[in-house]
């Protein structure tokens, strides 16, 4: 028995390898071809993602495994943009969006409830599709935005206050569909997480300002144990926000912006990139491997139309209402353009309700078939127009 159970960790030890080495490899020449022909990265990703994923080759079949680490980039990205924003201007920004996130929610999820009752799908699939419509994507939105430009700060700080409303939407959305069925109360679990937040922010701070700042004050000039220190308190104040209810993304943001106003934040944010970049590069492969080609194929034509119109509609509405909230034109437009397209939300949420059995097979496959579109779209539309750390043209590119 110890033999096979030897054994057995050392396959899936060697199955885990042998992935990262195919994952990162094919990403590194397919990388590689992308800028000779000057092609967007995150689209190569993808490709590599359905390339070696169960649809074609089947070279890492366990998708699941990859979505797992890909969860941790996206919790990196959160952390080291909280990094980047001091409270003070989130609560600001924050005042500003709300009534912009709010009432742009509701004009993209009857746009997803459209195209679902065109496609003569059930009305609770009409539904579940029109929650998922509701938002954009964090990693789009962000990852390709310049940090080193005061204009792009100001601008990441109103993208950082919609996404962040919108996971507060995406959080009560997902415990909806998760209490359906079961003998929890919706209601109680409303009011748990009308708690969760501010009692995690409130920790958060509290522990960063009488144990967190003081051990990095006494030991600055050991930058190893700075390193730890920092990756420690966003993975655990990320897991301790989903322990109470809310997302793991959610709890990394909140850890980043505690110490956002620490002596050496910006030591911080720079040594983490590297980590940062590595795991979102493991999410868009886990993006194009979860992709069912057969399934996509049937689905491409209505998933394109759909996603053109999210990617001509969003970025006009996002650009009335934000400039009405007193932004430049400009300052609007480039905002809603950034967050034209789906978002991993949108795919988690399809998950949930077909995993609960609230929506048909069909419905989820429309929402992972147009959030992947709309993400390939987008991130041409965004390099090809606004500067970018992995622009196609020169002119456009910055970190």
């Amino acid at each position: 028995m110890d033999t096979e159970l030897i054994n057995l960790s050392v396959s899936s030890s060697e199955s885990i390898i042998f992935s990262i080495f195919i994952i990162f490899t094919s990403a590194a020449i397919l990388a590689t071809i992308a800028l000779f022909a000057r092609q967007a990265l995150l689209v190569a990703y993808i490709a590599v993602g359905i390339i070696l994923g169960p649809s074609v080759l089947n070279f890492v079949p366990d998708t699941e495994f990859s979505r797992q680490i890909a969860q941790v980039g996206i919790m990196f990205l959160l952390f080291l943009l909280g990094l980047n924003l001091h409270p003070q201007k989130l609560l600001a920004s924050l005042k500003q969006s709300t009534l912009v996130t709010l009432i742009a929610s509701l004009v993209f999820a009857f746009i997803g409830f459209i195209a679902a009752w065109l496609l003569e799908l059930s009305r609770i699939d009409q539904l579940i599709i029109a929650g998922a419509f509701m938002f954009s994507s964090t990693i789009i939105g962000l990852k390709l935005l310049p940090t080193t430009v005061l204009h792009h700060q100001h601008v990441g700080e109103i993208i950082i206050s919609i996404l962040l409303l919108q996971d507060i939407l995406a959080i009560i959305l997902l415990l909806l569909i998760e209490t359906q069925g079961t003998n929890t109360n919706t209601l109680h679990a409303l009011a748990k997480l009308s708690l969760a937040l501010p009692g995690l922010i409130a920790f958060a701070f509290i522990v960063e300002r009488f144990i967190i700042i003081k051990l990095m004050s006494k030991f600055d000039k050991i930058k190893e144990y700075i390193f730890l220190l920092a990756i420690g308190w966003c993975l655990g104040i990320a897991e301790l926000a989903h322990f109470i209810g809310l997302s793991h993304e959610t709890g990394a943001f909140i850890a980043g912006v505690s110490i956002a106003v620490g002596p050496i934040s910006f030591y911080i944010s720079e040594s983490l990139k590297p980590i940062r970049d590595f795991f979102l590069v493991i999410f868009f492969f886990s993006l194009g491997a979860s992709l069912d080609i057969g399934i996509a194929w049937e689905l491409i034509i209505p998933a394109t139309i759909t996603s053109v119109v999210l990617l001509l509609v969003k970025p006009y509405i996002f650009k009335l209402l934000i400039y009405k909230s007193g932004e430049s034109k400009q300052d609007a437009n480039e905002i809603g353009v950034r967050l034209g397209q789906l978002s991993e939300f949108s795919l988690l949420l399809g998950f949930v309700a077909l995993g609960a059995g609230v929506i048909s097979l069909e419905a989820a496959n429309f929402i992972q078939v147009c959030t992947i579109v709309s993400f390939i779209l987008s991130t041409y539309l965004i390099v090809l127009k606004y500067p970018t750390p992995i622009a196609i043209s020169d002119k456009l590119r910055r970190d």
